[in-house]
């Protein structure tokens, strides 16, 4: 066990200092100047099209509403790494994490924007309504079906398998820390539930995912604020240390500038996924009129995860009494910080809390998992094995020790990443296209409408209708 931990170490340490965090921060700079900082410039945008009514597909089906596909990456984006992966990253390198979780967010949103847009234009149509991701875009963009075939590989086993481990891991420790709760039986009641949710098909995770994120997302958010408007007077020595211990200034418990960044943006990446390859699988499911909406979208749920949960959840433990006097580290990090400011009802909430959290992510993450296993090979019995997988990993979380959860979770994150940032490099033209495809119509007053035909060059586009004058001019030529 110790030479596996040993390789998983090695790799991570590879992957994370010379590729991830110069991948994702220098794309997602050059992805922000190409599009004129599209995540901050269109703000009022994405909060516009929340209220886009889902549209009919063309067979006569209502299709999942761009406020549904939110939903969905939401519940794939907040959870366990908006509470234990930002207390884990604040107790191993130090409150300047939070910084770089923050710039992580910032860029990330433009690189968001590209991928979840690409996973749009390229959507295919499915039993359902439609499906699509990176693995999708490689092959119809890049004709480079065996690159999307690697990349689903990768997700499948990172989201449906280890990571829906990292949720029950974390759902199990705070039940126990919180009412002693036996972690097998919480094991089981996971994998119970979770069987219910994931033979019921996208739509009920859809539905699902509606009902829980933005109720948990809300109430922890005002929950915060409500420590930080009581600690009013501690708040901007608070955001001093962040930004000093950001860059080795201030050394904090966990070490200087290499530690906070390291954390920073790895515990980011896992809680926003920004340039991931993850939340496009959601984006493409939407019914709407133009995929730079879905772009925006997801942009949005960029914002709402890392700069206001995990920043809740910063600021819960860096005002706390808990930080650096006890030798604690993930949940129970955040449920001692918690119960400092609230009393002792703080640990149960957060059990509480952290169900509803990660039990979401653990839904919408064995859906990005079936999509691209049906991308790999079709088979109704390939999905079947497939969910007993994720049931078997959902129990394994929840027995598993901290660590090597963590360490594995890290290790598939950077090799997905790492496929999914070389691709958008390649397409991100594309996707600056369709921007301003889309901006050209608003500019005009127009609700934006896209075909197949609106860009020249795009290929075979599946999801899309060709415009009306296209079909006119095929018929008159048949």
């Amino acid at each position: 066990m110790e030479i596996v931990n040993g390789i998983i170490g090695f790799m991570n340490n590879l992957l994370w200092t010379y590729v991830i965090i110069g991948g994702l921060l220098g794309l997602g700079v050059y992805f922000s100047v190409k599009t004129n900082f599209v995540q901050l410039r269109m703000i009022k945008e994405m909060l516009r099209l929340l209220t886009d009514k889902a549209m009919v597909t063309t067979d006569g089906k209502k299709g999942i509403s761009s406020f549904q596909s939110f939903c969905i990456g939401a519940a794939t984006r907040i959870g366990t790494g908006n509470l234990a992966g930002v207390a884990i990253a604040i107790a191993i390198g130090g409150p300047g994490a939070i910084f770089w979780m923050w710039i992580v967010a910032l860029f990330g949103g433009a690189t968001s924007f590209i991928e979840s847009t690409l996973a749009q234009v390229y959507k295919v149509k499915d039993n359902e309504g439609f499906k699509g991701g990176p693995a999708y875009y490689m092959q119809k963009a890049l004709n480079a079906r065996w690159l999307g075939i690697l990349f689903a590989f990768f997700i499948a086993l990172a989201f449906g398998l280890i990571f829906n481990a990292v949720q029950s891991n974390t759902i199990s420790l705070a039940f126990e820390a919180a009412f002693g709760t036996n972690r097998t039986i919480i094991g089981l009641i996971l994998v119970g539930l979770t069987a219910l949710v994931i033979f019921g098909g996208v739509k009920r995770i859809a539905k699902v995912s509606e009902i829980i994120v933005p109720i948990m997302a809300v109430f922890y958010i005002l929950l915060g604020l409500y420590v930080m408007v009581t600690n009013i007077s501690q708040v901007p020595a608070v955001f001093a240390l962040i930004v000093k211990s950001a860059f080795g200034l201030e050394q904090a418990i966990g070490g200087g500038i290499g530690a906070a960044i390291m954390n920073g943006v790895k515990r980011g990446l896992f809680s926003n996924e920004a340039g991931m390859g993850s939340a496009p699988n959601a984006a493409a499911t939407a019914v709407v009129s133009h995929p730079a909406k879905q772009g925006l979208i997801q942009t949005l749920g960029v914002f709402v995860d890392t700069l206001l949960v995990c920043s809740a959840t910063g600021f819960i433990i860096l005002l706390g009494d808990a930080y650096g006097k006890q030798d604690l580290t993930g949940i129970e990090l955040l449920q001692a910080s918690l119960a400092s400011h609230v009393g002792g009802w703080a640990g149960i909430f957060v059990a509480i809390s952290i169900f509803l959290f990660a039990f979401s992510s653990i839904i919408g993450s064995y859906y990005y998992g079936e999509t691209n296993i049906e991308f790999i090979k079709k088979s109704a019995r390939n999905v079947f094995i497939y969910r007993l997988g994720v049931l078997g990993m959902v129990m394994f979380g929840a027995l598993a020790s901290l660590q090597i959860v963590w360490d594995l979770a890290d290790l598939s994150m950077a090799l997905m990443a790492t496929i999914n940032l070389i691709a958008i490099f390649l397409l991100g033209k594309i996707a600056f296209k369709v921007l301003k495809h889309y901006q050209d119509q608003r500019k005009e007053g127009k609700d934006p409408v896209f075909y197949a035909d609106s860009i020249p060059g795009l290929g075979d586009l599946e999801g899309w209708e060709m415009s009306p004058s296209e079909k006119e001019k095929k018929q008159r030529v048949s």
